[in-house]
Formats: C-alpha cells, structure tokens, sequence
C-alpha cells in the first residue's frame, strides 16, 4: 500500500511577507499532465494523457500536486455523458482523489502549504497530477491517515455515514440490510454501522469467488453476508432469530433483488436507493405501503454536497468523524489496486468488469 510518508513531498517552507503567495521549496515542476476527454463516450475511446495548461495561482488560488484519484462508476458515467450533472468540455475526468498543497494564495486561509486536501464537491477533474484550484473547491483532511484512505473519502464513506444517519434513528443491537455489500459504500456501511454496534445483513451476487468475498467482508465487522438467491428463500427466517429484522434497508441494484430486500424490512422500515446497477426499477409490492407502511427514499452525496456549500460544518464534521474511525482502525479503504497514471486503460478495463471487488487507484 502506498504510504503517507513516500507519498507526500515535503512541502514546508517559509514564511512569505504579507500579500506575497506563500510556498513551500520544490524542484522545478514537470509540465502537469492529465486525462482529458473532449466528448461523451466509452472512456477507454475518449480519454487521452494529455499536457495541461496551469491556470495562474491568484489571491484566493491553491496549487495542489495530486497523489492519488480513484475511478468510481459516476466518473465512468460522466464520460459517458449518462450522469445527472456533466462537466463542461473539455474536461479532466475524476471525482475523487487527495492531493497535496504546494502554494498558496495570498488570500488562503482554511489551507497551508503541505497540507492534504480532498475535493469538497463533485467535477474537480482529479485524474491529474497537479492543478490550481479555487479554495472554496477543497477541503483539508488529517495528513496521518493512509494515503488510500484520503484518496477513497469524500465519496463512499460519506454516502455511507449519511444513509445510517439521516433516515432511522438507529440505536445499537438495530439492524440494517443492503445489497451491492462488496461495493465501496457497502464496504463502509459494514465498518460504520460496526463501530456504532449496529448490525448488517449483506446481500452479494453469487460468484465463482464467494467464499473468499465472504471472508473479507465477514473480515470488516459483516454480521452476515448472503447472496441474492438466498434472499428469497424461506431459511431467512432462521437468520431472524438471531438478528432483528432490518430499520432500514439500502438499495445500489433496483429490480427483484430490491423487492426481496424490501420484504424483511421492519413495519414502517425505510429503504433508501443510491444505486441502481441492475438498470431496472425498483419494484415495490403494494402490500407492502398498506400493511407495512414503509418509506421509499432517494440519497444522491453530490446533492447533498451542494445542500452544504452554504456552510460546511457538517460537511467538516462528517469528514472529521469519519478520520477519526480511520485512525482507530475501524474504517478502511476498500481493497485496491495501485496503477501509475500512464497505465490509466489497464485501470478503466479492469474497473468496468462484472463482479469487480478491487477499486482501481490511480498514482498521481
């Protein structure tokens, strides 16, 4: 794994005189680079490694060398131009990354020089190895936490913290019950919900490699991880009596695998969608509205992101309360896989297969 120290250039320098950018010692920059695509389409036929132009670092200005950049399903989608919000083209893909302060704006207050900083909202372009960001665009996180961990916050853990927070008022010994469990966000819903005693049911598509998935996520706290076949049979009763039956119940698939999710929610149980990988509706009996009377509810991070922007205390409180687990140890990066930037086509393959368990980071 990439380690915080080899992965940080050490970036202190002196105090500048007042008005004057403030930066740290470094040698003479490369000519930054990034992947770039001028059209919507298949990533793999659109993006290119490309040299970039550095935008001017002004008053309120932060020049960042990125570190690393995950590639996550929405960035994939935006480039496909399939996703609700599109950034203008050109553009520089990727969502999500940590980087590293080089210099800062004579403005600049919430950042300095050597600090770690992580997007604080979506269409940054963080398949990059470095850029000139507007202050307000970044957020500051712990530099003591792994480098992967940084890289993989400001998306997955945070959809996960606030699904368990914001819909049930959820208590320990509660359960809840999600699918796509092996996805980043499942991963950090197991890890959570553990460290707040709180239990999970995880449904996963069968595959040639179960046993193993079963292991890893039995491994990050799962109290138990099924497959969607075994959702739907009556031995789901057995599995109640040691466990209760589910508050609330998160969704990433849509179709049959919701609608059998849905019928061991708890009455007046919520389900919260995410997701929808299956590309299908979600299919709710009407049984279950009259004689259960659940809530069916919508979470998308970006929006709530933009809900914030207003004031970001509890954005900077949840990325705090999520560190702090990081440093316990009771929150980890999903399982990765580690690709230089040049290699970014091995990266995309890899990261659009079926039953893919190993986020892809790109190495800035």
């Amino acid at each position: 794994m990439l380690r915080a120290a080899a992965a940080a250039r050490a970036l202190r320098g002196a105090r500048a005189p007042p008005g004057r950018a403030r930066s740290a010692p470094a040698a003479a920059p490369a000519r930054p680079r990034g992947l770039l695509y001028a059209r919507h389409g298949e990533p793999a036929a659109v993006l290119q490694l490309k040299d970039l132009e550095m935008a001017k670092l002004g008053d309120s200005h932060v020049h960042v060398k990125m570190l690393a950049a995950p590639i996550n399903p929405a960035d994939i989608n935006m480039i496909q131009g399939t996703y609700a919000i599109l950034s203008e083209l050109p553009a520089v893909g990727g969502n999500e990354g940590v980087g590293q302060v080089v210099e800062i704006g004579s403005r600049v207050t919430s950042v300095k020089p050597g600090d770690w900083v992580i997007p604080a909202d979506t269409g940054l372009g963080t398949w990059r190895t470095e850029a000139v960001f507007p202050e307000g665009t970044l957020l500051r996180v712990p530099s003591d936490i792994p480098v992967l961990c940084a890289a993989t916050l400001s998306v997955n853990p945070c959809t996960a913290y606030r699904m368990l927070a914001d819909f049930e008022t959820l208590r320990p010994g509660d359960s809840v019950i999600q699918n796509a469990a092996n996805s980043g966000v499942g991963q950090a819903v197991i890890q959570i919900a553990k460290a707040s005693g709180i239990r999970t049911i995880n449904v996963v598509r069968d595959r040639p490699d179960l046993p193993k998935l079963v292991e890893r996520l039995m491994s990050l706290g799962a109290d138990h991880v099924i497959t969607e076949e075994m959702l739907r049979k009556p031995d789901m009763k057995d599995l109640f009596k040691s466990i209760p039956k589910p508050r609330l119940a998160l969704n990433c698939v849509g179709g049959k695998s919701t609608t059998e999710m849905l019928r061991h929610l708890q009455h007046k149980g919520t389900m919260v969608t995410y997701g929808g990988m299956a590309k299908q509706p979600v299919m709710v009996p009407v049984s279950a509205f009259i004689f259960k009377d659940v809530k069916l509810r919508g979470f998308w991070m970006t929006q709530w992101k933009k809900d914030q922007m207003h004031n970001k205390d509890n954005l900077e409180s949840m990325i705090q309360s999520l560190c702090e687990l990081i440093r316990k140890g009771q929150l980890t990066a999903p399982a990765c896989t580690e690709i230089p930037l040049e290699d970014y086509r091995t990266a995309l393959e890899a990261s659009m297969k079926p039953f893919t368990s190993s986020k892809q980071i790109l190495i800035l």
